[in-house]
């Protein structure tokens, strides 16, 4: 295929797409969970995954990534509707990368946390995000000092899989509903550690991350959220990731500061700087799922494992990664523009070709 030929095959391409954003707009033009773009060719990819990306109109120079992986039976599109990452996105100007598992790989599409062929460096799924990250990183000009990760549930435990297989990579990644690193090495082992928790000293647990690599240089910050009437994953999972994370991190078990505000409460470890490394959010009364505060925070929607109890995770995490100001700096986030509907083929064509992103 020609040059001219190949561009014009893209831009038909993506016109459709946009005819399918404005067909799916709500009645104030939100774009309803089409707001992500499949991207194909991304490198080796052993884990069999599908890779979609979420690119601002507008970039700085070295914009930030955050790697978001959904939860069982959910998709990258549906779990960026309901969590909000790309309002944040365009509000910031940061890129977001959507690894999504396939139903061939797993019936609930819950990607493979427990199976040792995909939570090694360099092997299956843990390889195919990191391919997908080096795919952005090189042609969107990341700031390799602001990638980040996070997940749901199984993307939750899988995000912990990313961070302790590739922590050069990584500045934080934050852990929703999900369960240390090394927690199970099997499908049987998985449900037991969901239902009824694995308990090992922190040492243990640390020894797993810091095995999982040759990594010598400073480990990855984690935000650690769970709710405490979850029947999916126990609670006692967050415990011992703390465990996990202060014996890497070599920090006390004992966290530093804690504050409790309503259904919210917070415990947070510090180094000799002052800076949080690890932090742990327990939502009183939450079952399984993403916590957000839609209404108050204009991000995310609440539908199947999101969940509005008054905290937004996702706003959250985003300043605990360093992408959004603090709370005094920031009052609301707008969601998405009418214009956005309008403009969203010339933003998608024009970006992602720029980027490199459209072969």
């Amino acid at each position: 295929m020609s040059g001219l030929s190949k561009i014009a095959a893209e831009l038909s391409h993506y016109r459709q797409v946009a005819s399918a954003l404005r067909a799916q707009a709500g009645p104030q033009g939100e774009v309803a969970d089409r707001r992500l773009v499949e991207i194909a060719g991304f490198g080796a990819n052993p884990g069999n995954l599908r890779m979609f990306v979420h690119v601002p109109g507008r970039l700085p120079p070295r914009p930030g990534l955050v790697v978001v992986l959904h939860g069982c039976t959910q998709s990258a599109q549906a779990y960026d509707y309901g969590s909000g990452w790309s309002t944040l996105a365009d509000a910031h100007g940061f890129v977001l990368i959507y690894p999504e598992q396939k139903s061939a790989n797993n019936a609930n599409t819950c990607f493979s946390w427990f199976d040792p062929a995909h939570t090694k460096r360099e092997k299956g799924e843990a390889a195919s995000i990191r391919n997908m990250i080096e795919r952005v990183a090189i042609d969107l000009n990341i700031d390799r000092d602001r990638v980040f990760v996070t997940g749901l549930s199984a993307g939750g435990a899988m995000a912990n899989v990313m961070l302790a297989t590739y922590p050069e990579v990584f500045a934080a990644g934050a852990v929703i509903a999900g369960l240390p690193y090394g927690g199970a090495r099997n499908v049987h082992e998985a449900f037991r550690s969901m239902f009824s928790g694995a308990s090992r000293s922190g040492a243990d647990w640390g020894a797993l991350v810091r095995q999982a690599s040759n990594h010598h240089g400073p480990w990855p910050k984690i935000s650690i959220w769970h709710g405490q009437a979850d029947a999916t994953v126990v609670p006692s999972n967050a415990q011992e990731t703390v465990k996990q994370w202060t014996n890497v991190h070599a920090l006390a078990v004992h966290a530093m500061s804690q504050q409790t505000s309503g259904v919210h409460h917070l415990r947070q470890w510090r180094d000799g700087m002052g800076e949080v490394l690890i932090e742990e959010h327990l939502i009183a009364g939450m079952d399984h799922g993403t916590p957000l505060s839609s209404e108050a925070d204009g991000v995310g929607l609440r539908g199947p494992y999101m969940i509005d109890v008054g905290v937004s995770s996702t706003l959250d995490i985003a300043r605990f990664f360093g992408l959004v100001g603090p709370a005094a700096e920031r009052t609301s986030v707008s969601p998405p523009e009418p214009g956005l509907v309008i403009s969203v083929e010339k933003s998608i064509t024009d970006t992602l070709r720029k980027a490199g992103l459209l072969r």
